[in-house]
């Protein structure tokens, strides 16, 4: 859903997946962010926000640390 050009809306997000808004937005932070190293973008259509990637693999992913590496 993030893929598409027009992007998606938190709620589009919340029905396809069953998660409260907070669930969605820590998603976007620690997984699409933080993890995938996927940029973010989120603007305002009307009332509603709606969130796209705007670029593919703009960040090394983390190297991982020796404790999870066991």
């Amino acid at each position: 859903m993030l893929q598409r050009p027009e992007g998606a809306t938190l709620q589009a997000i919340m029905a396809v997946t069953g998660w409260q808004p907070h669930s969605v937005r820590g998603f976007f932070s620690g997984v699409v962010r933080s993890k995938l190293g996927l940029e973010l973008a989120s603007n305002k259509a009307g009332a509603q926000r709606l969130y796209r990637i705007v670029t593919i693999g703009g960040r090394q992913a983390r190297k991982k640390s020796a404790r999870r590496s066991r």
